[in-house]
């Protein structure tokens, strides 16, 4: 009697293996066969996984083994560069690998009923295909230096200021790749920018084949499009953060948009960087990639500048507007221990306001807090609307009534007295998006003023019709959060009130001033055209500081330089790699006495390149009920630190912790 044939398969499952199954007799696998998702039994229920392997033995007894129930063979199978690229990420993050793998499908390719094909519906287009502008000199030297090197590997920084034209050169790099038999990748970093980039290039392309893939698709439309990119039926793929995964059998082209932002950083589960494995998935497919910023991220601007000592990035500069005649905005610092402010506004501010009504232009005034205010409370007794769940305050939202935490989601009615002492004179202090909505308002009566928040504008089609709406001029103030600051085109938009934006100067976090300058910078982008000036006008107490005056120069490239002086000399990235370990508990001292078992590992003293903090509570540190700590770990070497990390997760995998105690290991971490 001969051996049956053995199928390793992996699941989505945490643990850190792959799965040996039994093929039934008659039903022989081959290697072609490896990359097909396969339903297997676990435990009591069914799984749909991926054949990985068709090994010659197993480690497991043969009569142990379960048989294979079916192979599902209506997709090609997934292929070698897509095992590359997920392996590449289970391997640098510390995930399991089967978990990498099966997240990366859309739901209904992990359901254990086969996927029915569907007809791909075309989306339809309104006008025809959109003629190209004109290039200005600079967009035709950052193509031609894109066309000279883009033979195998090679990596672009495009700096280009706001309106410089930076999504027209990926458009004509993207010509390129489809004239060449090519498909191209283009992520962005939010739902939120990808309806007008969509229209856009399905305009510009109307036979390409273009897809979407995001998360506010439909399970059913999702797996179309996958479906549709894995066949090779589209050849544009635009897409967020989870599209880097999608299997292109004949990609060549990679351009991440935004490549600054943080939302390509996924914060929860498998905690990977987009925008990293797309410059690995570009390397291993040698293949050109474009990233894109006006307000690169510092690493990237590291990589890309020669005197940083690395030179592994090509800089492309974008200097001046594409629109002729257009001009950045003016910026003015609004001294505000001069200028007081009256519920968060100076004079100077609502009297440009004013002018911009006198001219029927549209304002813009950004303050990056949602809500009517940050806190309510009470003058008689102290007491304040905290979450009792989080270490913050519960935020007032008052057109509802309501009390909400903006990070564990919990909600309360609107208190009619103190729960403390019975006082009915409850006060908000501080101010929100919709606090600032109702002072102009009252200020303003004859204005249209539109709030554009999370709270506003929570779906797509919200947004599209708020953002269609001030496109066409019925409105004349936005009140808006970093949802309005990324992207967008409002013709009559002249000026930008930035109101608050002191706090990120001085807070914990030393990513701040970058996250802030990058905001400052795009919020101020949003000003201004050829035929209307923009202006902005910055609220602060500290007019002075080196990062607002960069802005008011639009000298990204002082402030960068800046910035890396102090990185290098404080030993932080891109000088140096970090991974935290994060444990959560119903009590801090369980938190906190993990992440010391964790740091007393005996591989912590044999590994000299490896530094580690203490062990201290999040900046946050209770979030959802639960008490939060966090230990860093830092080396001069990312070699070093990935060895190290690799010996270090058995270990801590190994410790007893309570029962309640979830602990998890990031890699480049964003959030301190």
């Amino acid at each position: 009697m001969s051996q049956p044939q053995i199928a390793r398969v992996a699941l989505d499952v945490p643990l850190r293996t792959f799965f040996d199954y039994c093929v039934p007799d008659g039903q022989p696998l081959s290697a072609s066969d490896i990359g097909y998702r396969v339903r297997v039994p676990f435990g009591r229920q069914q799984k749909i996984g991926i054949l990985v392997e068709l090994p010659a033995a197993s480690n497991v007894a043969l009569a142990q083994l379960r048989p294979l129930d079916s192979v599902l063979r209506d997709l090609p199978p997934l292929p070698a560069d897509w095992f590359r690229l997920t392996e590449f990420c289970a391997a640098y993050y510390h995930a399991p690998l089967g978990q990498v793998m099966l997240s990366t499908l859309p739901a209904g390719l992990r359901a254990t009923t086969a996927a029915k094909p569907r007809q791909r519906r075309q989306a339809a287009i309104v006008a025809a295909a959109q003629p190209a502008p004109e290039l200005t000199a600079e967009q035709q030297a950052s193509l031609a230096a894109i066309d000279t090197l883009a033979a195998g590997f090679n990596a672009y920084l495009l700096h280009g200021v706001t309106g410089s034209g930076k999504t027209e050169v990926y458009l004509r790099l993207i010509e390129r790749a489809l004239a060449g038999g090519r498909q191209s990748l283009l992520l962005v970093p939010e739902i939120n920018l990808t309806p007008q980039l969509e229209a856009r290039v399905a305009a510009r392309f109307p036979t390409a084949g273009m897809v979407s893939l995001h998360s506010e698709l439909g399970d059913a439309a999702r797996t179309r499009n996958w479906r549709a990119a894995l066949t090779g039926a589209a050849r544009i793929v635009l897409g967020t953060r989870l599209a880097i995964f999608t299997p292109l059998p004949e990609l060549g082209l990679i351009v991440v948009d935004e490549e600054h932002d943080v939302s390509f950083k996924q914060q929860d589960g498998i905690r990977y960087s987009a925008r990293d494995l797309a410059v690995f998935r570009a390397r291993q497919s040698a293949i050109p990639i474009v990233l894109g910023s006006a307000t690169p991220s510092l690493e990237s601007w590291a990589n890309a500048t020669a005197d940083a000592g690395r030179g592994r990035y090509q800089l492309l500069t974008l200097h001046e507007r594409a629109v002729e005649g257009a001009r950045l905005p003016e910026v003015l610092r609004i001294d505000t221990r001069v200028d007081k402010t009256q519920d968060g506004l100076s004079g100077a501010l609502l009297r440009a306001i004013e002018q911009r009504l006198e001219r029927a232009e549209q304002s813009l005034i950004f303050l990056n807090r949602r809500g009517y205010a940050p806190v309510l409370a009470c003058a008689a007794c102290g007491w304040s609307s905290s979450c009792h769940r989080c270490a913050a305050n519960l935020v007032l939202h008052l057109s509802d009534r309501r009390l909400r935490c903006h990070h564990c989601g919990f909600e309360a009615r609107l208190p009619k007295a103190c729960p403390t002492c019975g006082n009915q004179d409850l006060s908000p202090f501080g101010r929100g998006t919709q606090r600032l909505e109702a002072v102009l308002a009252e200020r303003f009566p004859q204005a249209r003023v539109v709030r554009v928040d999370r709270d506003s504008a929570s779906s797509r089609k919200q947004w599209e019709a708020l953002v269609e709406r001030i496109r066409c001029g019925d409105a004349d103030i936005l009140v808006g959060t970093q949802m309005l600051a990324k992207g967008h085109d409002f013709p009559r938009l002249t000026l930008v009130g930035a109101v608050a934006p002191d706090a990120a100067l001085f807070a914990a976090d030393w990513r701040a001033p970058e996250r802030l300058f990058a905001q400052l910078m795009q919020v101020a982008g949003r000003a201004g055209r050829a035929d209307r000036p923009g202006q902005m006008l910055l609220q602060t107490q500290f007019p002075e500081h080196p990062l607002y005056a960069a802005l008011a120069r639009h000298d990204f490239q002082a402030f960068a330089a800046l910035q890396l002086e102090e990185r290098q000399q404080a030993g932080f990235p891109p000088y140096a790699y970090q991974a935290m370990l994060r444990a959560e508990a119903p009590q801090m001292a369980d938190a906190l006495r993990f992440l010391s078992v964790a740091r007393a590992c005996p591989l912590v003293e044999r590994e000299q390149a490896v530094n580690f903090y203490d062990p201290v509570p999040m900046r946050l540190s209770r979030r959802a009920s639960l008490e939060r700590g966090q230990l860093l770990v830092e080396s001069p070497s990312r070699r070093a630190l990935q060895r190290f990390l690799t010996q270090w997760l058995p270990q801590l995998e190994a410790i007893k912790p309570p029962s309640r105690l979830r602990w998890h290991l990031e890699v480049d971490p964003l959030e301190f």
